[in-house]
């Protein structure tokens, strides 16, 4: 199975802009930001498939994950 993720500010830094990964079958967000070495709590927005996610939902085949990070300022 082969997904894309796309990353945000600052969770772009030694990361890239677009990852694709080969995950598990069984794969959920919780392991892709941990194979990425992302903290949950960097994570403030989360879509899949451009729609809202969860961290334990099940990803498949060609879903493309996009993950945002807290954004400070005001």
């Amino acid at each position: 199975m082969q997904i894309k993720v796309r990353l945000f500010a600052t969770l772009r830094e030694n990361r890239g802009k677009e990852l694709f990964l080969e995950p598990s079958e069984a794969a959920t967000v919780t392991d892709i930001i941990g194979q990425l070495d992302i903290v949950k709590e960097e994570v403030a927005i989360l879509l899949i498939n451009g729609r809202d996610g969860l961290l334990d939902t099940p990803l498949k085949e060609g879903d493309v994950v996009s993950i945002f990070p807290p954004v400070g300022g005001g």
